[in-house]
């Protein structure tokens, strides 16, 4: 509750792709070794950099992968995982951490390599897993194994003295997905004017003004984020009572992060509440250019 109190900075684990055969692995562990300029860095520690060790990995991953009786023609070959915390983490302790969770997570079921970029803003990792395990078992990884991944990921940066926190969005009062970076970039486009609106703002906007549409996710969503309010609200009061100031502390926060949670408001809703706004504002632009027709009104 402290560390969700004070906002400690939540990190990311998002797979990014899946690549499905030869050549495709190979431009991937290319791409994230930046042709040679990154090493790749295994479960024994050793590091690989030369073109050459990089196309015999792939190889290798791909024969074991070939020999697999059971593969689907179209069956995922590895699994892209990213690993990302915000600007300002200390890069060597970001780095072990991620070594640490690549070896806890996959270090005793499956083949992996990752890559350790600094070029951003924010260090990030790029992990690539391959899905056949040792044991012949497919890595199909489902909402709980990322929630499971990100928890463990966060464990051992707070081991290496890195504040970091893996709390669900709602337990955070956020209600609303991030959004895809291909959306953001398209959305950019369309604003300066170079290409249409992304797909998805456009069936927002549909099924926002659309007043018969039934929504019952929403009003459960509210119902849910009342019940963490109410929650943190209790344990500020009882933490209130006790005769330790740290736990008064914590009371104290506890209670400024809940009025600092951000309102309870769906997508729909927004867009809902921006068309409103701008129908109003051209009524008042109306009425001031014909008064007689506003009162018509």
């Amino acid at each position: 509750m402290d560390r969700v109190a004070r906002r400690v900075p939540e990190v990311m684990v998002k797979i990014t792709g899946r690549t499905r055969d030869g050549g495709h692995l190979l431009n991937h562990l290319a791409y994230i070794g930046r042709n040679g300029q990154v090493a790749l860095e295994g479960p024994d520690g050793e590091r690989m950099m030369e073109r050459e060790a990089v196309r015999a990995l792939a190889q290798d991953w791909m024969a074991e992968v070939e020999a697999d009786p059971h593969r689907r023609c179209d069956g995922a070959v590895s699994v892209s995982i990213v690993l990302s915390m915000p600007p300002g983490t200390d890069p060597f302790r970001m780095h072990d951490a991620s070594r640490a969770f690549a070896h806890r997570t996959f270090g005793e079921s499956h083949p992996y390599v990752f890559a350790f970029h600094t070029d951003e803003r924010h260090p990030h990792v790029h992990l690539t897993v391959r899905t056949l395990g040792h044991d012949g078992r497919k890595l199909n990884p489902r909402k709980a194994d990322l929630e499971r991944w990100r928890q463990t990921f966060a464990s051992v940066l707070r081991v290496r003295g890195v504040e970091a926190e893996a709390t669900p969005r709602r337990a955070r009062g956020v209600v609303r997905k991030a959004e895809q970076g291909a959306v953001l970039k398209i959305r950019a486009r369309f604003g300066k004017g170079e290409g249409p609106p992304p797909k998805v703002d456009v069936e927002a906007v549909r099924q926002a003004l659309d007043r018969a549409r039934k929504t019952p996710w929403v009003e459960a969503g509210r119902s849910r984020q009342a019940d963490i309010r109410r929650y943190f609200v209790a344990q500020a009061l009882a933490l209130s009572r006790s005769d330790r100031t740290e736990d008064r502390d914590l009371a104290l926060a506890l209670e400024r992060f809940v009025k600092t949670m951000p309102p309870v408001r769906t997508r729909g809703e927004e867009i809902r509440a921006r068309t409103e706004q701008r129908r109003r504002g051209a009524e008042s632009r109306d009425r001031e250019e014909d008064p007689e027709r506003g009162r018509r009104r």
